[in-house]
């Protein structure tokens, strides 16, 4: 997705940058050529002409931008954030430059509507409250350092990964690709679970046949080979808490081990592999439910 992302923005700069030529080199024309007694067609064409290489300067340099700013990777989950920011208001200071520019070359005096726009704005600020709201929101959240892009958050039930904030919203991708955008106004009750380690559980049951004493003397040896096989996973060798409950097939162990938030539900069912694979390798079965049939004679 990221790299198809990249490849749209290469083909939109080439675009912007095949016009701006076009328009140059029909502006240097349509400037050595002398149209007699067509003089007002002239400076429509050339205002037109002015319009369209601004328009595609802008929306060429804002592309470029955006596109260097995609091309590096931190590691960092705030610079990422920023760059992020940064990206999505280019969009808006794009969009802006455009506007006062092409009213100045269509002759339109910018700075007396700057100066008469007051009641205008507290009309349309009134009317664009959810706006102003988001935008104000996304400026604290990042200042505060709620969350970053690349931190995974949990709200109104939604898990995944942070994946864009811009001006207006946030974006978070679960762990089946699906996206969900946000309003930043929205952005309540979020809970940052890449704040600090996570863990990750599990149950293994044993019968109630099983000798506990030597089972548990040969339990840290069998977490520290655990640990030993997936460093890159685990943060610290997994911890036997103890007996958890007294079932009615068998006697449930939890275990349990620190990871990083993103392998929280990889790292439960790397424990549980592991573990069922190591009490079989010291001699004691999973059990399982069963069924006992008596057949009892009727004479």
């Amino acid at each position: 997705m990221e790299q198809k992302n990249k490849k749209s923005k290469i083909l939109r700069f080439i675009i912007c940058a095949g016009v701006l030529v076009v328009a140059i080199a029909l502006a240097f024309i349509f400037k050595v050529i002398d149209f007699k007694n067509m003089g007002e067609i002239n400076f429509n064409y050339k205002t037109l002409l002015k319009l369209i290489v601004m328009i595609a300067g802008v929306l060429a340099a804002e592309t470029l931008i955006v596109f260097i700013l995609s091309l590096p990777n931190p590691e960092n989950h705030r610079a990422r954030s920023i760059l992020s920011i940064v990206s999505s208001l280019m969009k808006y200071v794009a969009a802006v430059v455009i506007l006062v520019a092409g009213l100045t070359i269509l002759g339109v005096n910018v700075s007396t509507i700057v100066a008469s726009v007051g009641i205008v704005a507290l009309v349309v600020g009134f009317s664009a409250e959810s706006l102003i709201a988001d935008v104000v929101t996304g400026a604290f959240m990042l200042f505060e350092n709620q969350y970053n892009v690349g931190d995974i958050v949990e709200i109104g039930g939604f898990r995944g990964t942070v994946s864009n904030i811009g001006i207006r919203t946030t974006s978070i991708t679960d762990v089946g690709g699906n996206v969900k955008i946000i309003n930043n106004s929205a952005m309540k009750n979020v809970l940052n679970r890449s704040d600090r380690t996570s863990r990750s559980g599990s149950e293994i049951v044993v019968p109630y046949g099983t000798d506990f004493e030597k089972l548990e003397s040969e339990i840290p040896a069998l977490l520290e080979r655990i640990y030993a096989a997936h460093p890159d996973m685990m943060k610290s060798v997994p911890v036997y808490l103890g007996i958890q409950t007294l079932a009615d097939s068998g006697v449930v162990m939890k275990f349990v081990v620190e990871v990083e938030e993103k392998n929280i539900f990889a790292g439960s069912r790397t424990l549980n592999h592991d573990l069922l694979l190591g009490f079989k390798k010291l001699g004691v079965e999973c059990p399982f439910p069963q069924v006992d049939v008596h057949n009892i004679p009727t004479h």
